[in-house]
């Protein structure tokens, strides 16, 4: 992908994979004051041909979320769920986002995108935002896009003086993986499961924290167009980092697939 200096305008993709990430808390992390657009059920923004299927986007490193919809890729989906391992939800003690790294650093080794020379927060809003606009004098931040939200099926028009608009959820949160065991995972593996473009989307700011830490058995995108796609994409990231999932979870999951 090729990047326009200062307010250069991208008028669209011209390569369907590169970049990624946005905002800053913890887990599913934002920025200012959250809010934009309102959460439907009805025919997802991110079906318009920029999003790309789960299934055909193994490492993230393309666009959005688009729907899964025919027989045959539910049934691959439901297969790749079936792979995701369960226990129960272990305590919250000791987590700190600190645990995963400083948020959205470019040095975490071992993921897409890493030391590009460009944070994980503007990668992303590089790889799923479109009419992209940058700072002055540069070629990696992002101050104005337009995002396709694939939790809500709304457009967002995203200007960076409103950053919280727009939020970079990971999929799973990283508290939840905690909870999960990532506690006793190396530091270099946490790094990773933080700043790995398969486990970060930007999505409406309001739907990311409503999402909160939740596993699927609590929270599920508001669009139920995208419900399978993002339980095959928590499903991949869980199957990458052998990580296992609570009952409930894997069920909501499988269930949303037609498993």
């Amino acid at each position: 992908m090729t990047r326009n200096k200062g307010w250069g305008v991208r008028a669209g993709r011209t390569a369907p994979a590169v970049i990624a990430a946005v905002a800053l808390l913890a887990g599913c992390e934002g920025l200012d004051d959250p809010g934009a657009g309102s959460p439907g059920g009805g025919a997802s923004a991110a079906s318009d041909g920029h999003a790309v299927s789960p299934l055909d986007n193994p490492d993230g490193t393309e666009p959005g979320l688009a729907p899964v919809a025919s027989d045959a890729d539910r049934d691959a989906a439901v297969a790749i769920i079936t792979k995701v391992t369960t226990k129960g939800r272990g305590p919250k003690t000791g987590y700190d986002r600190d645990e995963f790294g400083y948020a959205w650093m470019d040095t975490a080794d071992g993921v897409p995108l890493a030391r590009n020379g460009c944070d994980t927060r503007n990668d992303l809003l590089q790889r799923d935002g479109q009419e992209l606009r940058f700072r002055s004098g540069s070629d990696c931040v992002v101050v104005a896009m337009t995002l396709d939200d694939p939790y809500t099926g709304t457009t967002i028009e995203w200007r960076k003086q409103k950053a919280a608009e727009v939020q970079i959820d990971h999929v799973v949160p990283l508290s939840y993986s905690w909870q999960m065991g990532s506690s006793r995972w190396p530091e270099a593996k946490r790094k990773r499961l933080a700043n790995d473009t398969l486990n970060l989307i930007p999505v409406q700011g309001r739907a990311n924290s409503a999402k909160s830490d939740s596993g699927p058995a609590s929270w599920l995108p508001p669009d139920k167009g995208i419900r399978c796609a993002y339980a095959v994409r928590f499903a991949q990231v869980a199957v990458k980092y052998e990580m296992p999932v609570t009952t409930a979870d894997r069920r909501m999951m499988l269930e949303q697939c037609g498993g």
